[in-house]
């Protein structure tokens, strides 16, 4: 297994509620890192990227951000460790992701499994809120903002066929009719409960490979309930268990294409006696700690 290395994306600024902004150095100071080693990771936190000073809104701030942190994505791949992107609101993935297709793209393709409550494919047409982090995967496939969509290169840096979403269960109808459209694979959270989440990892896994040089995985934590993950961006009713996720997970570790782990939406400030972040140290021990 490579050495990970963590990449903290330091911003709320895609959400109203800047809270998750906070939530890399949070995790940080609770001693994340510390409790990972204690489990036979080769782990350590590289750096963390903070908004530009003197940005004040969200597409003068979040456009910048991202290309930093596509860089840096590519950087650490090129150097032959593994990339965990810890953010911050979920508008980080337009960064993580547009940096793994940057170290791909010689080769092919990039696969990606997105576990989330939400779709996050609004354009700026469909969202009711406006708020960049209901948009990363639709700017991802080439739709939205043109600062985003052109971010490193003017293309699309995932295609359709090969992404797919796991557990959602709140969404709205033009982000959904986008999604149709493109023919990209859903999971609902009802058919997650119908199948079980092992079952649909399985089938995830397998798109995400299909004709791709790698995967990553993106994965919010409001995609767990919230009676067991409440410290989280965007909460909703119900939701993955997460002993099922984390079990779900396990069958990854040490997978050769998988290239990069984003972890997203942290709020240590809803957060209730560590429930979260302690859900988040199981879901990296599952996919990065020895047998």
């Amino acid at each position: 297994m490579q050495p990970v290395k963590i990449i903290g994306v330091a911003s709320g600024w895609g959400s109203p509620d800047r809270g998750c902004g906070d939530g890399p150095d949070a995790l940080r100071e609770a001693g994340l890192v510390t409790r990972l080693i204690t489990r036979k990771i080769d782990i350590s936190w590289g750096e963390t990227f903070f908004p530009a000073a003197g940005k004040t809104s969200p597409p003068a701030v979040i456009p910048e951000l991202c290309k930093r942190l596509a860089q840096k994505t590519a950087e650490v791949i090129h150097g032959g460790a593994f990339p965990l992107v810890i953010g911050g609101d979920h508008s980080c993935a337009v960064g993580t992701w547009s940096g793994a297709w940057l170290a791909l793209r010689s080769k092919g393709p990039l696969g990606l499994i997105w576990i989330d409550a939400h779709m996050d494919s609004h354009t700026p047409e469909t969202s009711p809120s406006g708020a960049l982090h209901g948009m990363p995967l639709a700017v991802l496939m080439g739709y939205g903002e043109p600062s985003l969509t052109n971010l490193i290169e003017p293309c699309p840096k995932l295609l359709p066929q090969h992404l797919c979403l796991v557990g959602v269960r709140s969404y709205e109808e033009g982000e959904a009719k986008l999604l149709t459209r493109l023919g990209v694979r859903v999971f609902f959270a009802e058919e997650v409960e119908r199948r079980g989440l092992a079952a649909v990892m399985e089938e995830a896994v397998n798109i995400a490979r299909k004709g791709t040089a790698g995967f990553g995985l993106s994965i919010d934590l409001d995609a767990i309930n919230p009676r067991e993950s409440p410290g989280v961006g965007t909460p909703a009713a119900d939701g993955l268990h997460a002993s099922s996720l984390i079990q779900a997970l396990r069958p990854l570790h040490g997978t050769p294409d998988l290239i990069t782990v984003e972890l997203a939406e942290y709020n240590p400030y809803r957060d209730r006696g560590g429930l979260t972040a302690h859900q988040a140290e199981g879901i990296l021990a599952a996919l990065f700690a020895p047998r």
